[in-house]
C-alpha cells in the first residue's frame, strides 16, 4: 500500500500536529497499520499482527459485507437525519428487537461519550434529580459530563470529584473490598450503594442515575457478582433514580450467551437505558441510547428538541443494519462463546503454571489476566503487563493493559477470533512468562508441602537487569504469519519500564 510519509515522517508529523495528550499504543516503539483484515493488522513492512485488542472492528477488520452496505448507500444519499428515511426506523427496529421489551425507544449518536451524555440527560430529566453513582475506576467518555463521572479519567488530572458524584466501590471478587471468600459478595456491594443513596438523601441530594458498564472494561475486565445489578436496581428505583448501562464497550454478542452483557445476570436485570457505541458501525462512527418510552416522554416534555444532524444517518444505519447481519449470519455470537471459552481453559492452564497469574477472569471474547507478584498477596505486577505486552508485540501479538494499577492483560479482539488465533495467543504468553520467571527468580512453591505456604513470585532487587541481561528465545511461529522483523533486544526501553 502506497504511503504518504515513512513512518519516522508520520511521527515527526504526528508530533508537530496532533495534540500531545492524543496518546498511540506502544509509544515506545509504535506501530505504523496501513491495513487491516478481519482479526489481523499489517504495518508498513507487510508484517501481520494478531489484533486482540481492537473492539472497534467487531465483526472483523474491513468485513466486504460492511464495506459493500456502506459504500452502496455513500453512492444512493447520505444526508441530515431529519428527513425521512427508512434506514434510521429499520435500523431502530432491528436494535429494539435484541432488548428487553421496554427498552423501545433510540436516539441516534456519533459515538459512545456522546450516548452517555444523553443518557445523563435523559436521567437527569426524568424526576429532575441531580446526582449520579458510578463506580470507582470507571470510564464513560471523553465528554466533560463525562470525565465528571468517570474516576478513571479523573482521578489521573487536577479534576477533583464533583458534589453531585458519588463513587461506589467497583464489584471486585478478586482484588475488591468484598472478593470470593464472601458469603454473599453481590449483597455486600450494592448496599454499598444503598448506603451512598441513604447518605445522599441526609444532605438533601436526590440520585438521578446509577451508571455501570456491564462489565467493567478500564477498570480491569471486572465482572460483577451475578445478583448485583438487580439489587442495585431496586435501590436505586426507590430513590427515584434510574439504571444505565453502559454497553459501549461490552454489547453486541461479545458475552456469547447473550447478545448484551447485563443479560447474563437473569430476566430480571433490565436497565432503564442502555448506551452503545463502538462495535456498531464496525469501525464506522455509529452509537445509540435505547431507553422506555416513559422517559422518552419525559425528556420531551421539558420543551428542548433534541437533534443530531448526522446520528442514524443512512449511511451510519446501513452499516449498522450490515454489522447485525453479519453478527446472525456468521454466528459470532456462537463463536464468541465457543473460542471465548476455549481461551480461557487455555489460559488457566496457564495460570497453574504461571505464579505471575494471580486471576483470569471473563466470558466470551471479553477476559482479563491479572498479574500479581505475589499470588498470596495479589500484588499488581504491573511493570511485568508492561514488558509483556511489549515483548507480545514482538511476537506478532497485540494486547493491553489496563486496571487501576495497568497490570491486567486486556483482550477483547474481534469476535472472528478463532482457536487457532487462542493457541497461538497463549503460546507466545507462554514463552514470554517463562523467560520473564527465569529472570525474575519466580517460583511455584507447592501448597501440598504446607497448608500456609503461599505460591508467590520473588523479585529480585533489580529484576531489569537480570531480564534484560540475555535476549528472548525463539517462539514457537504461527504458520499464518510471517517472521518479526522488529528488534527484540530494546533494553534501554525495556529497563526503564520495569523500573516503574
Amino acid at each position: 500500500m502506497c504511503e504518504l510519509y515513512s513512518k519516522q515522517d508520520t511521527l515527526a508529523l504526528r508530533r508537530k500536529h496532533i495534540g500531545p495528550s492524543c496518546k498511540v499504543f506502544f509509544a515506545a516503539d509504535p506501530l505504523k497499520i496501513v491495513r487491516a483484515q478481519r482479526q489481523y493488522l499489517f504495518d508498513e513492512k507487510g508484517e501481520q499482527y494478531l489484533d486482540c485488542i481492537n473492539n472497534v472492528a467487531h465483526v472483523g477488520h474491513c468485513h466486504p459485507e460492511v464495506v459493500r452496505a456502506a459504500l452502496k448507500q455513500m453512492e444512493v444519499l447520505n444526508t441530515n437525519s431529519r428527513f425521512l428515511h427508512d434506514n434510521i426506523v429499520e435500523y431502530a427496529k432491528r436494535l429494539s428487537a435484541t432488548l428487553p421489551e421496554k427498552l423501545s425507544v433510540c436516539y441516534f449518536t456519533n459515538s459512545g461519550s456522546e450516548a452517555n451524555d444523553l443518557a445523563l440527560r435523559l436521567a437527569r430529566q426524568f424526576r429532575g434529580h441531580q446526582d449520579v453513582i458510578t463506580l470507582d475506576h470507571a470510564y464513560h467518555g471523553h465528554l466533560s459530563s463525562l470525565i465528571e463521572i468517570s474516576p478513571y479519567k479523573y482521578g489521573q488530572g487536577t479534576d477533583v470529584k464533583k458534589e453531585f458524584v458519588h463513587v461506589a466501590p467497583t464489584p471486585d471478587t478478586y482484588r475488591g473490598k468484598y472478593r470470593e471468600d464472601h458469603a454473599d459478595p453481590a449483597s455486600a456491594y450494592a448496599d454499598e450503594v444503598k448506603k451512598i443513596i441513604d447518605e445522599a438523601h441526609k444532605s438533601g441530594r436526590k440520585i438521578a442515575a446509577f451508571i455501570a458498564e456491564s462489565m467493567q472494561s478500564c477498570g480491569g475486565q471486572i465482572i460483577p457478582p451475578a445478583g448485583y445489578f438487580q439489587k442495585v436496581t431496586e435501590y436505586v428505583h426507590k430513590a427515584g433514580g434510574v439504571f444505565i448501562a453502559d454497553e459501549v464497550q461490552v454489547g453486541f454478542g461479545r458475552v456469547g450467551k447473550h447478545f448484551w452483557s447485563f443479560q447474563m445476570h437473569g430476566e430480571d436485570c433490565v436497565p432503564d437505558i442502555v448506551t452503545m457505541g463502538k462495535p456498531m458501525g464496525n469501525g464506522h462512527p455509529v452509537a445509540c441510547v435505547v431507553t422506555t418510552k416513559e422517559i422518552a416522554e419525559a425528556f420531551s416534555s421539558s420543551g428542548m428538541e433534541y437533534f443530531n444532524t448526522y446520528g442514524g444517518n443512512p449511511v451510519s444505519s446501513a452499516i449498522g443494519l450490515a454489522v447485525l447481519d453479519v453478527i446472525e449470519n456468521e454466528d459470532l455470537q456462537g463463536n464468541a462463546m465457543r473460542v471465548g471459552s476455549y481461551l480461557i481453559e487455555l489460559l488457566n492452564k496457564q495460570k497453574a503454571k504461571h505464579p505471575l497469574i494471580g486471576d483470569v477472569r471473563g466470558i466470551g471474547l471479553f477476559i482479563g489476566i491479572d498479574l500479581v507478584k505475589d499470588q498470596q498477596r495479589r500484588t499488581p505486577a504491573t511493570a511485568e503487563a508492561q514488558h509483556i505486552i511489549y515483548k507480545m508485540k514482538e511476537k506478532q501479538v497485540l494486547l493491553s493493559a489496563d486496571g487501576p494499577h495497568r497490570n491486567v492483560l486486556k483482550i477483547k479482539p474481534p469476535m472472528c477470533f478463532t482457536e487457532e488465533d487462542a493457541e497461538f495467543l497463549v503460546d507466545q504468553l507462554d514463552g514470554i512468562l517463562t523467560v520473564l520467571e527465569e529472570a525474575i527468580g519466580a517460583k511455584t512453591e507447592s501448597v501440598t508441602d504446607s497448608e500456609n505456604t503461599p505460591c508467590r513470585t520473588k523479585m529480585p532487587k533489580e529484576p531489569h537487569l537480570e531480564l534484560l541481561s540475555g535476549g528472548s528465545p525463539d517462539q514457537k511461529a504461527n504458520p499464518k504469519q510471517k517472521k518479526n522483523g522488529l528488534c527484540a533486544d530494546k533494553h534501554s526501553l525495556l529497563s526503564k519500564r520495569l523500573k516503574t
